[in-house]
């Protein structure tokens, strides 16, 4: 399976991104799907979580409220609207894939990872 990262960029504080993450697994409808973030010089955190079936989407305390993770199976893809960005969400952001089970934030359960795409809030 291979994941492809994409929709990083430069946004000032305050603004929105929208990452997606494109999947060419042939069964993407039975994946759960993750995504997490290394800041410079930290180490990789979860970000967030959605199941297989789209149901109970799990978030880092530091992006409730504030990122959204869906997913459209038809389409492979798995996304993660990020809104009301800080300078502390900067960090390269990759996605992350494990069949089936239920969304963790341990990212050794993970068994495939994007490339990353870079994020960058800066005024």
């Amino acid at each position: 399976v291979q994941l492809q990262a994409s929709g990083g960029g430069l946004v000032q504080p305050g603004g929105s991104l929208r990452l997606s993450c494109v999947a060419s697994a042939r069964t993407f409808n039975t994946y759960v799907m993750g995504w997490f973030r290394r800041a410079p010089g930290k180490e990789r955190e979860f970000v967030a979580a959605i199941t297989w079936n789209s149901g109970s989407p799990l978030y880092a305390d530091s992006v409730k409220g504030r990122f959204t993770i869906s997913r459209v199976d038809t389409g492979n893809t798995v996304y993660m609207q990020m809104n009301s960005l800080t300078p502390e969400d900067t960090a390269v952001y990759y996605c992350a894939g494990k069949k089936w089970g239920i969304v963790t934030p341990d990212a050794m359960q993970y068994n495939y990872w994007g490339q990353g795409t870079l994020v960058t809030v800066s005024s």
